[in-house]
């Protein structure tokens, strides 16, 4: 699946997050987890189950006559869309003016800014090879 393809409906996520932590999970497991952490009935979560395999973000496998479930995208693949799709409709594509926003307003600790230079180092290095 392209990554211009990957976006998730925040219900959508709620299911994904449960099949990366884990996978693959049966329906069973599936709506268990889902009950238990985000409140949802069986049937809501086996109709997501049903759709999102529809939409080829995640497979479906009946062996044995038992369905289980496994993603086909990536966490990093999607998370890496939604925050394009963030960055461009907030900030208009600009780094510099979220971060600067995300820093005003929060306190960060010595470790984040260290984080923080050592990413912008990174970056530098790579633009200059």
């Amino acid at each position: 699946m392209s990554l211009n393809e990957v976006r998730l409906t925040p219900t959508e996520w709620h299911l994904m997050e449960c099949l990366w932590e884990h996978a693959p999970r049966t329906g069973r497991e599936a709506t268990e987890y889902m009950a238990k952490n985000v409140g949802w009935t069986r049937s809501t979560t086996l109709t997501m189950l049903r759709r999102m395999t529809e939409k080829g973000f995640i497979c479906c496998d009946e062996t044995s006559g038992i369905k289980s479930y496994s993603p086909l995208i990536f966490r990093e693949e999607a998370a890496l869309q939604e925050t394009e799709d963030f960055l461009g409709r907030v900030y208009h594509g600009s780094i510099s003016l979220m971060l600067s926003a995300m820093t005003e307003k929060a306190t960060l600790s010595r470790a984040e800014i260290d984080e923080l230079y050592d990413i912008l180092k990174k970056a530098e290095e790579a633009k200059q090879e």
